[in-house]
């Protein structure tokens, strides 16, 4: 079955993003076989973009889990839009290469779809997923990410990814890497955290400007891994207004939200690994929402961030510090 493009955004190079994604990130203490089991589930419901990364830990997992299923005869490898990310501490150019073919090694693939810089801010090089220094404290680095651009152009270029991209980068690092002198490739897309309480809406009209897809992760709130999000941040799906909406059109708290994001030219991913969740959260494509639905949604915008990077809040490369 040929991708379905109606289902798609077409991307600054010349390739096909599906709108929906499936999120492999989880926090410690699920098991790694989680993935893989919800990877097969997730392909088996029909969702062809798996957004994964290496600080997730679980590539041999999720790379298995599609494997099986191209060996099953569910889908082809050129049916499936695979994304992973350069972690922080491969910022360096010189490690760049080296960490994806790690991630290749690790999933059983040949090349990715897409290979994004995972977060704006550098760590110190080597095996540690969070090098910390004797007090606790995550150690930082320094590294021109127009270097680190670079080697993802000769990534694409060797054939390794197909595209290339950004995440958690803000207006300012994106125009950065844009306006850097000898530039090969435009980042196809900026993954963000984006969701009714943090809409992106100036980042989103700036992405859109730029012919960049602005993808969304934590879509539907977040997971509240407390290595990474405050306890007591609030709970999207529980808001009364997402919870009229999607009692009107009969639907879950969670297709509105997706939903939502698909309308206004966002590309969005959904993490489950429950079953009939991830079976709920591809249904999205049979109900819109109205434009007064849209109007209220945007108004529950408050600017509120779950993920918020707080340790690296002195690096100059944090990217919160902006506006958008």
């Amino acid at each position: 079955m040929a991708p379905n493009h109606s289902r798609s955004v077409k991307l600054n190079d010349g390739y096909f993003m599906p709108v929906l994604g499936f999120g492999t990130y989880a926090s410690d203490e699920v098991p790694k076989s989680k993935a893989g089991e919800a990877t097969k589930v997730a392909v088996d419901v029909g969702f062809r973009h798996i957004d994964a990364a290496y600080a997730y830990q679980n590539e041999e997992e999720v790379g298995k889990a599609l494997r099986e299923k191209m060996a099953d005869g569910t889908v082809k490898r050129e049916d499936i839009f695979y994304t992973t990310k350069l972690w922080n501490t491969f910022l360096r150019p010189e490690l760049v290469r080296p960490a994806l073919e790690r991630s290749l090694k690790k999933l059983g693939l040949d090349y990715v779809d897409l290979f994004i810089i995972h977060w704006p801010v550098p760590m110190k090089p080597g095996e540690d997923l969070l090098p910390k220094d004797a007090s606790g404290q995550i150690i930082l680095d320094t590294v021109d990410l127009c270097d680190t651009w670079e080697a993802l152009e000769k990534c694409k270029d060797a054939g390794l990814t197909k595209s290339i991209g950004v995440s958690n980068f803000n207006h300012k690092q994106l125009e950065m890497i844009l306006n850097k002198p000898g530039l090969k490739y435009k980042p196809v897309c900026n993954q963000v955290e984006c969701h009714p309480y943090l809409n992106q809406s100036k980042l989103l009209e700036f992405c859109k400007s730029k012919d960049i897809v602005l993808v969304a992760y934590s879509a539907l709130g977040s997971q509240r891994d407390p290595n990474w999000v405050e306890k007591d941040s609030p709970y999207l799906l529980e808001d009364p207004i997402v919870k009229a909406i999607a009692k009107k059109h009969n639907r879950s708290p969670g297709q509105v939200a997706l939903r939502y994001q698909v309308q206004r030219g966002v590309v969005v991913l959904a993490k489950s690994f429950n079953e009939k969740r991830i079976k709920e959260n591809f249904q999205i494509f049979d109900f819109e929402l109205t434009p007064e639905d849209m109007k209220a949604i945007d108004g529950l915008n408050r600017n509120f961030r779950y993920a918020k990077l707080l340790f690296a809040a002195d690096h100059p490369n944090y990217p919160f510090s902006e506006e958008y």
